[in-house]
């Protein structure tokens, strides 16, 4: 009977073989099956860094806000946004817009509608926002009298006089509409989007559709008849070549029909 005990007595190392093969080194399967804890703690330690990061941006909002709210005095209330245009109701009922954007005046120019522009192209939103202008009055079929500063310097001075802008750069396209200064293509644009340009634009002369003058054919300008745009005539008295006092700085002069 001793004998069948110990025959079938289970062995006193099992524990200890059991305990040996779950602490033991796992094997090439279930190492690969084990998840990648080097991307776990890389993953926390960037949450950490951006929570920290966003942290820090919120402190640095908060200061500067404090530090506006603080540069106003006590019963100072914060400044509010005005509109950069007048209401359009204040303008009268006249051709010329009841006192424009302006007391600026250009003389001569009380039965016409004048732009100032420029057709280079060197600076793409000035190029179009005085094509947008231009566009808008074609629309209408007005006449305009147009005046591009770029094919004559001379348009650029009487500018500057008019509106007093000699040292700082001026912008353009600048709009007048019966000798008033009425602004640039914001305001233009701003006038046709809400139907008042439609209303300051009754009674001024219309054009026919697809009209050109005959001289310049909608130019303005042509070559100088005296030196044919080299700009230098030659002198008989004094047989010498000299400049041309009838064209501008271009070798062109204004059309004697759409320009006079």
């Amino acid at each position: 009977m001793a004998n069948v005990d110990k025959k079938y007595a289970k062995p006193k190392t099992f524990f200890f073989n059991r305990s040996h093969t779950m602490h033991g080194k796992p094997t090439e399967s279930a190492q690969r099956s084990l998840p990648d804890t080097s991307s776990l703690e890389r993953g926390n330690s960037f949450k950490k860094f951006s929570n920290s990061f966003k942290g820090k941006i919120r402190k640095l909002y908060s200061l500067f806000e404090s530090s506006k709210s603080s540069s106003r005095l006590p019963n100072e209330k914060a400044p509010q946004h005005t509109s950069r245009l007048k209401n359009t109701k204040s303008f009268g009922s006249s051709r010329s817009g009841g006192g424009g954007c302006s007391s600026i005046k250009l003389p001569g120019t009380d039965d016409r509608i004048v732009v100032y522009f420029t057709s280079l192209r060197g600076i793409r939103r000035t190029y179009e926002d005085c094509y947008t202008v231009r566009m808008i009055f074609k629309g209408f079929r007005v006449w305009v009298d147009e005046r591009d500063i770029s094919m004559d310097m001379a348009y650029k001075k009487e500018l500057q006089n008019i509106v007093g802008c000699n040292e700082k750069p001026l912008s353009l396209p600048q709009v007048f509409i019966g000798g008033k200064h009425m602004g640039g293509a914001d305001v233009i644009r701003q006038f046709y989007e809400t139907g008042e340009l439609a209303r300051i634009l009754k009674g001024y002369p219309k054009m026919l559709p697809g009209f050109a003058c005959d001289y310049c054919g909608g130019v303005r300008f042509m070559l100088c008849t005296n030196c044919s745009g080299s700009r230098k005539v030659f002198d008989e008295n004094e047989r010498e070549l000299k400049r041309c006092l009838e064209c501008n700085e271009n070798g062109l002069i204004r059309c004697p029909r759409c320009c006079s």
